[in-house]
């Protein structure tokens, strides 16, 4: 009975432990996974509590149960508008950069710790897929705001490449145990791990939208479902032979594009479970790692980990997007950097050990190192590379908080809640406001006192606002509410003023005395700058012409709305 409670406090310990500890990445910049990492190795067998955990199988059952939620939470998080600009780049580098990384960091583990060739490409196998945890961990974690082509790329990426680095994992451990099968049989398992993840993913998560939207059920329960469903998912793709991993991400996928009131409801919650997911597979991860062992293969993984972070991946970023794909030379330079390695080589790692493999504590303790300096080198600098490579996007004024009434399955009425920051409002009364049609103001909260507001009452700085409207009244009110203090940083990035991108450009040129060349004339804006940017635009592309940066800052769908004119 005492080692129950003893597990609790362990566990409540560390637990609170990694969450204050996560204001160090704050402070000083720490990625918060390294943070949990290392809590669970000063709790392990050789740190300050002295923890024996060796039991691999625990371990691997913790981590496919962690993956499993972040995935979901993944999911239910990426809009699937975003694919517009980013399925077929990460789809390549899902698969065949996969494939192209493991194999040049193969190559190189070989000769640096003298292995043979399928051993060496085992060890590729194990580091060669981002981490799904640690990039939503990082892009989202760090208040980075990338612009939509970079960021979509790098989620969608990280959520459907495990398929591919467990398949040459599994492969690899065969042809190590003289188990492996024909050409024939490899490309029946690899087909079924990429085409049944993708049925059961896509149909599982479609029907769960479907359920969730139409049951009528206690708020706190359609997190719960959703939860349920996502591993009702996981568990009959692996049972059938495809990848979990992968279908579990796309049935979050349809789930969090399906709009009803459950979404409110399930965001938030699987937003916690994802952070606990997180801290706890890290600090077993972190248990599990013996330190003595790990230092003496410190030098040589850190060789690898290093070729990994500046050759492997560099080079089948850029050989799969830069020919076929119009991204900017700093677009692709980034993508390359944030080849996060996370919890999923050292899940992976752990096949070898279960399987009986020769050197298998080798291949786990590499893994380790290797995710160890990837947090430190890509994870620790992923702000600053983002700004140096001037690849963030200025965050768009927001309100304070807001969230659905719950009222419509579609299209619901938002409550938005505001603080009055334009001065141009002060002393103003509401009835001469510019309010969207169909928006209200439904209270007012001055110095912590209701009052009810009326056409006569006059807005005073510093207000607090409820305002009922729907979602695409939010720019107006943005705008309304928040003011030049809010926006300068956006004025700095698209320019001091915007023009509407359906002016003709023979318009422009005229106003601006600027030479156009033939066959320009008849464009609208909107259709010049699509054509110089090349394949699909979004917010933050910018285009050098004449002396003027021309910035994309407004987008409806596919299309252009407004270009800023930024001055070198």
């Amino acid at each position: 009975m005492d080692a129950i409670y003893t597990f609790f406090l362990l566990g409540g310990g560390l637990m609170t432990l990694s969450i204050l500890a996560s204001r160090l990445s704050s402070l000083f910049g720490l990625p918060l996974l390294l943070i949990f990492l290392g809590l669970g190795m000063l709790a392990g067998e050789e740190g300050i509590l002295g923890v024996e955990f060796d039991n691999y199988s625990m371990a691997f059952i913790i981590g496919h149960l962690a993956l499993a939620m972040i995935l979901l939470d993944g999911g239910l998080r990426t809009r699937l508008k975003t694919f517009r600009v980013a399925f077929r780049p990460a789809l390549l580098l899902a698969t065949f950069g996969v494939l192209v990384t493991s194999a040049i960091v193969g190559a190189i583990a070989m000769l640096i710790f003298d292995l043979t060739l399928i051993q060496g490409l085992l060890v590729g196998a194990i580091v060669g897929s981002t981490d799904a945890a640690a990039v939503f961990s990082m892009l989202r974690g760090h208040g980075v705001n990338l612009n939509e082509r970079v960021g979509a790329t790098l989620e969608i990426e990280s959520g459907t490449n495990d398929p591919m680095a467990i398949f040459l994992t599994l492969m690899l451990i065969e042809v190590l145990r003289g188990d492996i099968g024909g050409i024939g049989e490899t490309a029946l398992f690899f087909a079924t791990q990429f085409g049944i993840g993708l049925a059961v993913g896509i149909g599982g998560g479609w029907l769960s939208a479907k359920l969730l939207r139409f049951m009528d059920l206690a708020p706190g329960l359609y997190s719960m479902l959703a939860l349920a469903l996502g591993f009702s998912v996981f568990g009959l793709t692996s049972v059938l032979g495809g990848s979990g991993f992968l279908a579990i991400y796309l049935a979050g996928l349809m789930i969090g594009n399906q709009p009803g009131r459950h979404l409110s409801a399930i965001l938030p919650v699987h937003d916690g479970l994802a952070w606990l997911s997180q801290i706890g597979l890290f600090l077993v991860l972190g248990l599990l790692v013996t330190p003595s062992q790990l230092w003496d293969v410190a030098l040589p993984a850190s060789l690898v980990a290093l070729a990994l972070i500046f050759v492997a991946r560099p080079i089948a970023v850029f050989a799969i997007i830069r020919p076929f794909f119009k991204f900017r030379t700093r677009e692709v330079l980034f993508i390359a950097w944030v080849g996060l390695r996370g919890a999923v080589p050292i899940v992976l790692a752990i096949f070898p050990l279960i399987g009986g493999v020769d050197n298998a504590f080798l291949y786990f303790n590499v893994a380790f190192a290797v995710v160890l300096m990837s947090l430190l080198v890509q994870g620790g600098s992923l702000a600053w590379v983002a700004r140096w490579l001037k690849l963030e996007v200025p965050d768009g004024a927001t309100p304070n908080r807001r969230g659905p009434l719950g009222i419509l399955p579609e299209n619901d009425f938002e409550m938005f809640v505001y603080e009055v920051e334009n001065l141009d409002l002060d002393d103003v009364p509401i009835r001469l406001l510019r309010f969207p049609s169909g928006a209200l103001i439904s209270a007012l909260f001055r110095q912590h006192a209701m009052l009810h507001p009326k056409g006569n009452t006059r807005l005073k700085i510093g207000d607090v606002l409820c305002v009922i409207g729907r979602e695409e009244d939010i720019v107006a009110l943005n705008r309304l509410f928040n003011g030049d203090a809010r926006f300068k940083r956006e004025r700095a990035f698209f320019g001091a003023f915007t023009l509407d991108a359906s002016a003709r450009m023979k318009d422009i040129a005229e106003a601006y005395g600027l030479t156009l060349g033939s066959g320009t004339p008849d464009m609208t804006l909107a259709e010049f700058m699509a054509l110089r940017v090349g394949g699909h635009p979004v917010v933050g592309d910018d285009v050098d012409w004449h002396g003027i940066q021309w910035v994309v800052s407004e987008m409806n769908g596919n299309l252009i709305t407004r270009v800023g004119l930024r001055l070198y």
